[in-house]
């Protein structure tokens, strides 16, 4: 019922944005997705050595405090198929509505030290190095949401779950930047249930996202899927394209029923007549509705 409703509202906004027709802008493709980009960022920040060890901060104009959006990109966990070069794009139309942006760059599984564990301790050391860099550039933490595209919805839901990690494992970390809602965007969060999905959408094998099983750690999914760390007390909004067909309505809806039996609060958004790509741009029909959603976790009006 609620997903009925909300796709039944965000027509008629969609609609009302594009003047007067849900169906006025087609659907993004791959190619208009890996054509996205954006203003460069004030900052440039690296939290490691390796190249792909950095975030990008954009800050709006004006005196802070600024509510922060954690933006992780997709791609499939691949280098292949664009990253934080597309993420700029709605970094962009953030900052200009007093939004700041922590755009965040990490070791994919074709890159050295990327997979498990190296990809989720990038994504962890990236998002808590936030602490430091809150008070010199007026940050405000209280107010402050993870958006991931895709892959990126994955460790976005995974970046916000993951005090629920147990000490043993190599990817937990101490003290973790408290992060109580997540905007999952067409994202693949479910890694035990949608294994066959993710190899067919990304041809990717579990063994390059979640490793291998050992004595210590005989589930993989135990601290790899945020899907097996529900409740984590978390918030989560799963906006979908219609169209979707890497990670279609489906998905987002059976992760919600899990996370809503689990006792975590969670709620679909399916964007009409919109791919997998039209949610992180800001020039799509789709964006005000995205936009919306990220108002609404920040507490602004």
């Amino acid at each position: 019922m609620l997903t009925t409703l909300r796709k039944t509202l965000c027509a008629a906004a969609i609609a009302g944005a594009a003047g007067g027709s849900a169906h006025a802008a087609a659907p993004m493709t791959l190619q208009d997705y890996l054509a996205l980009d954006g203003p460069a960022p004030q900052q440039h920040i690296a939290y490691g050595s390796a190249p792909s060890q950095f975030a990008e901060l954009y800050k709006p104009a004006g005196p802070g405090p600024f509510p922060v959006v954690i933006l992780i990109h997709g791609g499939c966990w691949t280098v292949h198929f664009g990253g934080i070069k597309q993420m700029r794009n709605v970094a962009g139309a953030l900052i200009k509505n007093g939004i700041a942006v922590w755009n965040v760059e990490y070791r994919r599984v074709d890159e050295e030290g990327g997979g498990y564990p190296g990809m989720y301790q990038d994504v962890a050391t990236a998002v808590d190095r936030l602490k430091q860099e809150a008070a010199a550039h007026q940050l405000d933490l209280t107010r402050v949401v993870a958006m991931g595209h895709s892959a990126g919805g994955h460790l976005a839901q995974w970046a916000a779950s993951r005090h629920k990690l147990p000490q043993s494992s190599p990817v937990y970390r101490a003290a973790p930047l408290p992060i109580p809602q997540v905007i999952s965007l067409g994202g693949l969060a479910d890694l035990r249930n949608e294994e066959a999905l993710i190899k067919s959408s990304c041809e990717r094998d579990m063994v390059q996202l979640a490793g291998v099983p050992s004595a210590a750690r005989p589930d993989v999914f135990s601290d790899t899927s945020p899907a097996e760390l529900l409740p984590a007390g978390v918030r989560t909004v799963l906006v979908t394209g219609e169209l979707d067909t890497v990670s279609p309505v489906r998905v987002a809806q059976d992760y919600a029923r899990r996370a809503s039996a689990a006792g975590d609060a969670a709620e679909v958004v399916v964007l009409p007549n919109a791919s997998h790509y039209d949610e992180v741009a800001a020039s799509s029909p789709a964006w005000k509705l995205v936009y919306a959603e990220i108002r609404k976790a920040l507490g602004l009006p």
